[in-house]
Protein backbone atom coordinates (compact mmCIF):
# COMPACT_ATOMS: atom_id res chain seq x y z
CA UNK A 1 0.00 0.00 0.00
CA UNK A 2 1.21 3.51 -0.83
CA UNK A 3 -0.46 6.27 1.16
CA UNK A 4 -2.23 9.07 -0.68
CA UNK A 5 -0.64 12.39 0.21
CA UNK A 6 -2.88 14.96 1.92
CA UNK A 7 -1.80 18.13 0.14
CA UNK A 8 -2.22 20.79 2.81
CA UNK A 9 -0.62 23.45 0.64
CA UNK A 10 -3.17 22.82 -2.11
CA UNK A 11 -6.09 22.89 0.32
CA UNK A 12 -4.73 26.08 1.90
CA UNK A 13 -4.60 27.73 -1.51
CA UNK A 14 -8.22 26.78 -2.16
CA UNK A 15 -9.28 28.26 1.19
CA UNK A 16 -7.38 31.49 0.54
CA UNK A 17 -8.89 31.75 -2.94
CA UNK A 18 -12.36 31.36 -1.43
CA UNK A 19 -11.62 34.02 1.19
CA UNK A 20 -10.20 36.41 -1.44
CA UNK A 21 -13.37 36.04 -3.52
CA UNK A 22 -15.57 36.88 -0.51
CA UNK A 23 -13.36 39.81 0.47
CA UNK A 24 -13.59 41.24 -3.05
CA UNK A 25 -17.40 41.10 -2.88
CA UNK A 26 -17.51 42.75 0.56
CA UNK A 27 -15.10 45.44 -0.61
CA UNK A 28 -17.67 46.54 -3.19
CA UNK A 29 -19.97 47.31 -0.23
CA UNK A 30 -17.31 49.17 1.73
CA UNK A 31 -16.56 46.24 4.06
CA UNK A 32 -13.00 45.04 4.50
CA UNK A 33 -11.67 42.65 7.17
CA UNK A 34 -8.82 44.05 9.25
CA UNK A 35 -6.10 42.18 11.14
CA UNK A 36 -3.61 43.60 13.64
CA UNK A 37 -0.51 41.45 14.23
CA UNK A 38 1.48 42.27 17.36
CA UNK A 39 5.10 41.13 17.62
CA UNK A 40 7.19 41.75 20.74
CA UNK A 41 10.96 41.42 20.51
CA UNK A 42 13.14 40.21 17.66
CA UNK A 43 12.67 36.45 17.74
CA UNK A 44 13.62 35.34 14.19
CA UNK A 45 10.86 32.73 13.90
CA UNK A 46 8.25 35.24 15.06
CA UNK A 47 9.45 37.75 12.47
CA UNK A 48 9.02 35.15 9.73
CA UNK A 49 5.57 34.10 10.92
CA UNK A 50 4.27 37.66 11.27
CA UNK A 51 5.72 38.68 7.90
CA UNK A 52 3.98 35.72 6.26
CA UNK A 53 0.64 36.57 7.88
CA UNK A 54 0.81 40.24 6.92
CA UNK A 55 1.85 39.36 3.37
CA UNK A 56 -1.09 36.96 3.07
CA UNK A 57 -3.45 39.70 4.29
CA UNK A 58 -2.24 41.96 1.51
CA UNK A 59 -2.65 39.21 -1.09
CA UNK A 60 -6.25 38.55 -0.04
CA UNK A 61 -7.31 42.20 0.13
CA UNK A 62 -7.42 42.60 3.92
CA UNK A 63 -6.52 45.70 5.85
CA UNK A 64 -3.56 44.83 8.09
CA UNK A 65 -1.32 46.43 10.66
CA UNK A 66 1.98 45.04 11.87
CA UNK A 67 2.82 46.37 15.32
CA UNK A 68 6.41 45.72 16.37
CA UNK A 69 7.37 46.37 19.97
CA UNK A 70 10.72 46.14 21.79
CA UNK A 71 11.56 43.09 23.85
CA UNK A 72 11.37 45.22 27.00
CA UNK A 73 7.63 45.85 26.57
CA UNK A 74 5.74 45.25 29.82
CA UNK A 75 2.45 43.51 30.49
CA UNK A 76 0.82 46.86 31.26
CA UNK A 77 1.95 48.32 27.94
CA UNK A 78 0.60 45.31 26.06
CA UNK A 79 -2.71 45.50 27.90
CA UNK A 80 -3.02 49.16 26.94
CA UNK A 81 -2.32 48.30 23.31
CA UNK A 82 -4.90 45.52 23.30
CA UNK A 83 -7.51 47.83 24.83
CA UNK A 84 -6.91 50.27 21.99
CA UNK A 85 -7.15 47.53 19.34
CA UNK A 86 -10.32 46.17 20.96
CA UNK A 87 -11.95 49.59 20.56
CA UNK A 88 -11.04 50.15 16.90
CA UNK A 89 -13.83 49.34 14.45
CA UNK A 90 -11.50 48.74 11.49
CA UNK A 91 -9.71 45.95 13.36
CA UNK A 92 -11.66 42.68 13.23
CA UNK A 93 -8.88 40.35 14.37
CA UNK A 94 -6.05 40.70 16.88
CA UNK A 95 -3.08 38.35 16.71
CA UNK A 96 -0.55 38.31 19.57
CA UNK A 97 2.46 36.46 18.21
CA UNK A 98 3.94 34.04 20.72
CA UNK A 99 6.26 33.64 22.47
CA UNK A 100 6.20 36.86 24.47
CA UNK A 101 9.23 37.95 26.52
CA UNK A 102 9.48 36.47 30.01
CA UNK A 103 8.48 39.68 31.78
CA UNK A 104 5.13 39.76 29.95
CA UNK A 105 2.18 37.77 31.30
CA UNK A 106 1.12 35.98 28.12
CA UNK A 107 -2.06 34.48 29.58
CA UNK A 108 -3.24 37.85 30.88
CA UNK A 109 -2.51 39.56 27.58
CA UNK A 110 -4.22 36.88 25.47
CA UNK A 111 -7.27 36.88 27.74
CA UNK A 112 -7.58 40.65 27.39
CA UNK A 113 -8.33 40.34 23.67
CA UNK A 114 -12.00 40.84 22.85
CA UNK A 115 -13.32 37.30 22.17
CA UNK A 116 -15.02 38.66 19.03
CA UNK A 117 -11.54 39.59 17.72
CA UNK A 118 -9.70 36.52 19.02
CA UNK A 119 -8.81 35.06 15.60
CA UNK A 120 -6.44 32.53 17.20
CA UNK A 121 -9.42 31.02 19.04
CA UNK A 122 -7.53 30.82 22.34
CA UNK A 123 -9.73 33.01 24.56
CA UNK A 124 -11.63 31.07 27.28
CA UNK A 125 -14.92 32.35 25.84
CA UNK A 126 -14.11 30.85 22.44
CA UNK A 127 -12.82 27.67 24.04
CA UNK A 128 -16.15 27.41 25.86
CA UNK A 129 -18.05 27.95 22.63
CA UNK A 130 -15.97 25.26 20.96
CA UNK A 131 -16.65 22.87 23.84
CA UNK A 132 -20.40 23.47 23.57
CA UNK A 133 -20.29 23.43 19.75
CA UNK A 134 -21.68 26.97 19.60
CA UNK A 135 -20.74 29.49 16.87
CA UNK A 136 -17.37 31.13 17.50
CA UNK A 137 -13.78 31.44 16.34
CA UNK A 138 -11.96 28.10 16.27
CA UNK A 139 -8.21 27.56 16.78
CA UNK A 140 -6.56 27.74 13.38
CA UNK A 141 -4.45 24.57 13.26
CA UNK A 142 -7.18 22.23 14.57
CA UNK A 143 -9.75 23.80 12.23
CA UNK A 144 -7.29 23.36 9.36
CA UNK A 145 -6.89 19.68 10.19
CA UNK A 146 -10.65 19.16 9.94
CA UNK A 147 -10.72 21.04 6.62
CA UNK A 148 -7.92 18.83 5.29
CA UNK A 149 -9.73 15.65 6.26
CA UNK A 150 -13.11 16.75 4.92
CA UNK A 151 -11.81 18.10 1.61
CA UNK A 152 -10.40 14.67 0.87
CA UNK A 153 -13.83 13.17 1.62
CA UNK A 154 -12.47 11.09 4.48
CA UNK A 155 -15.31 9.79 6.61
CA UNK A 156 -15.54 11.27 10.11
CA UNK A 157 -19.00 10.28 11.28
CA UNK A 158 -18.89 7.01 13.18
CA UNK A 159 -15.15 6.51 12.76
CA UNK A 160 -12.55 5.94 15.46
CA UNK A 161 -10.16 8.89 15.89
CA UNK A 162 -7.08 8.91 18.11
CA UNK A 163 -5.36 12.18 19.00
CA UNK A 164 -1.80 11.86 20.26
CA UNK A 165 -1.18 14.97 22.36
CA UNK A 166 -3.38 17.05 24.66
CA UNK A 167 -2.08 20.60 24.21
CA UNK A 168 -4.49 23.53 24.41
CA UNK A 169 -3.30 24.67 20.97
CA UNK A 170 -3.83 21.45 18.99
CA UNK A 171 -4.66 18.24 20.86
CA UNK A 172 -7.66 19.27 22.96
CA UNK A 173 -9.39 21.48 20.39
CA UNK A 174 -8.95 19.03 17.51
CA UNK A 175 -10.37 16.27 19.71
CA UNK A 176 -13.45 18.43 20.37
CA UNK A 177 -13.83 19.26 16.68
CA UNK A 178 -13.65 15.56 15.80
CA UNK A 179 -16.20 14.78 18.50
CA UNK A 180 -18.57 17.40 17.08
CA UNK A 181 -18.18 15.69 13.69
CA UNK A 182 -19.47 12.49 15.36
CA UNK A 183 -16.19 10.61 15.50
CA UNK A 184 -15.43 8.43 18.52
CA UNK A 185 -12.38 10.11 20.01
CA UNK A 186 -9.55 8.93 22.24
CA UNK A 187 -6.91 11.38 23.50
CA UNK A 188 -3.49 9.90 24.28
CA UNK A 189 -0.60 11.54 26.13
CA UNK A 190 2.72 10.86 27.84
CA UNK A 191 1.12 8.71 30.54
CA UNK A 192 -1.02 6.59 28.21
CA UNK A 193 -0.18 2.91 28.58
CA UNK A 194 0.43 0.75 25.51
CA UNK A 195 0.17 3.73 23.18
CA UNK A 196 0.88 1.83 19.92
CA UNK A 197 -2.02 -0.58 20.44
CA UNK A 198 -4.46 2.30 21.05
CA UNK A 199 -3.16 4.21 18.04
CA UNK A 200 -3.60 1.13 15.84
CA UNK A 201 -7.35 1.24 16.51
CA UNK A 202 -7.63 4.61 14.77
CA UNK A 203 -9.25 5.16 11.41
CA UNK A 204 -7.96 8.73 11.79
CA UNK A 205 -4.70 9.28 13.67
CA UNK A 206 -3.60 12.81 14.63
CA UNK A 207 0.03 12.99 15.79
CA UNK A 208 0.80 16.15 17.78
CA UNK A 209 3.36 15.13 20.38
CA UNK A 210 6.62 16.85 19.38
CA UNK A 211 8.65 13.64 19.11
CA UNK A 212 10.68 13.17 15.93
CA UNK A 213 9.32 10.30 13.79
CA UNK A 214 7.97 8.51 16.86
CA UNK A 215 4.91 7.18 15.03
CA UNK A 216 6.14 4.19 13.06
CA UNK A 217 4.34 1.27 11.46
CA UNK A 218 3.52 -0.23 14.86
CA UNK A 219 1.17 2.73 15.56
CA UNK A 220 -0.79 2.71 12.31
CA UNK A 221 -3.86 0.72 11.31
CA UNK A 222 -3.67 -0.33 7.64
CA UNK A 223 -5.56 2.19 5.52
CA UNK A 224 -5.82 4.82 8.28
CA UNK A 225 -5.67 8.55 7.60
CA UNK A 226 -2.60 9.91 9.40
CA UNK A 227 -2.29 13.64 10.02
CA UNK A 228 1.17 14.74 11.17
CA UNK A 229 1.16 18.00 13.16
CA UNK A 230 4.80 17.76 14.29
CA UNK A 231 7.59 20.07 13.17
CA UNK A 232 11.08 18.80 13.97
CA UNK A 233 14.50 18.79 12.30
CA UNK A 234 16.64 15.95 10.97
CA UNK A 235 20.30 16.98 11.32
CA UNK A 236 22.10 13.64 10.97
CA UNK A 237 22.74 12.01 7.60
CA UNK A 238 22.00 8.52 8.97
CA UNK A 239 18.58 9.70 10.14
CA UNK A 240 17.90 11.35 6.79
CA UNK A 241 18.53 8.08 4.98
CA UNK A 242 16.53 6.10 7.55
CA UNK A 243 13.44 8.32 7.24
CA UNK A 244 13.62 9.33 3.57
CA UNK A 245 15.81 6.79 1.81
CA UNK A 246 17.37 8.28 -1.32
CA UNK A 247 14.71 11.01 -1.81
CA UNK A 248 16.60 13.60 -3.92
CA UNK A 249 14.53 16.59 -2.76
CA UNK A 250 15.17 15.79 0.89
CA UNK A 251 18.85 15.22 0.22
CA UNK A 252 19.12 18.58 -1.58
CA UNK A 253 17.36 20.41 1.28
CA UNK A 254 19.62 18.69 3.81
CA UNK A 255 22.79 19.60 1.93
CA UNK A 256 21.68 23.20 1.46
CA UNK A 257 20.44 23.93 5.00
CA UNK A 258 22.20 21.33 7.12
CA UNK A 259 18.82 19.85 8.07
CA UNK A 260 15.44 18.88 6.70
CA UNK A 261 12.06 19.09 8.38
CA UNK A 262 10.19 16.08 9.68
CA UNK A 263 7.09 15.59 11.79
CA UNK A 264 6.08 13.19 14.54
CA UNK A 265 5.47 10.41 12.00
CA UNK A 266 8.11 8.23 10.36
CA UNK A 267 7.22 9.08 6.74
CA UNK A 268 8.94 6.12 5.11
CA UNK A 269 7.16 3.54 7.28
CA UNK A 270 3.82 5.35 7.40
CA UNK A 271 3.64 5.58 3.61
CA UNK A 272 3.71 1.79 3.41
CA UNK A 273 0.66 1.17 5.63
CA UNK A 274 -1.47 4.33 5.87
CA UNK A 275 -4.25 5.11 3.43
CA UNK A 276 -3.65 8.87 3.67
CA UNK A 277 -0.68 10.79 5.03
CA UNK A 278 -0.01 14.51 5.48
CA UNK A 279 3.59 15.50 4.67
CA UNK A 280 5.94 17.74 6.64
CA UNK A 281 6.36 20.37 5.37
CA UNK A 282 3.39 21.03 3.11
CA UNK A 283 0.70 19.36 5.21
CA UNK A 284 -0.87 21.03 8.23
CA UNK A 285 1.46 24.05 8.32
CA UNK A 286 0.07 26.02 5.35
CA UNK A 287 -3.47 25.51 6.63
CA UNK A 288 -2.83 27.46 9.83
CA UNK A 289 -2.39 30.79 8.03
CA UNK A 290 -5.28 30.02 5.66
CA UNK A 291 -7.60 29.41 8.59
CA UNK A 292 -6.35 32.58 10.30
CA UNK A 293 -7.46 34.51 7.24
CA UNK A 294 -10.84 32.78 7.24
CA UNK A 295 -11.24 33.46 10.96
CA UNK A 296 -10.58 37.16 10.37
CA UNK A 297 -13.23 37.25 7.65
CA UNK A 298 -15.62 35.36 9.94
CA UNK A 299 -14.90 37.82 12.75
CA UNK A 300 -15.75 40.72 10.46
CA UNK A 301 -19.04 39.14 9.43
CA UNK A 302 -20.03 38.22 12.99
CA UNK A 303 -19.12 41.63 14.42
CA UNK A 304 -20.94 43.59 11.75
CA UNK A 305 -23.97 41.32 11.90
CA UNK A 306 -24.19 42.13 15.61
CA UNK A 307 -24.38 45.82 14.62
CA UNK A 308 -27.26 45.10 12.28
CA UNK A 309 -25.15 45.28 9.10
CA UNK A 310 -26.19 42.82 6.39
CA UNK A 311 -23.16 40.63 5.66
CA UNK A 312 -24.90 38.06 3.48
Amino acid sequence: MTAKILDGAGVAKSIKDEVATEVAEYSKRGLRPGLAAVQVGDDPASQIYVSSKVRTCEQLGFYSERIELPGTTTTEELLALVRDLNSRDEIDGILIQLPLPKQADAALVLNSVDPAKDVDGFHPVNVGRLTLNEPGLRPCTPAGIIELIERYDIQLKGTRAVVMGRSRIVGLPVALLLLHKHATVTICHSRTQDLPSIAREADILIAAIGRTAMVDVSYIKPGAAVVDVGMNKVTMLDDLERYYGDDPKRRAAFEKNGYTLIGDVNPREAAEVAGYLSPVPGGVGPLTIAMLMRNTLTAMKMRRASWGVNTR
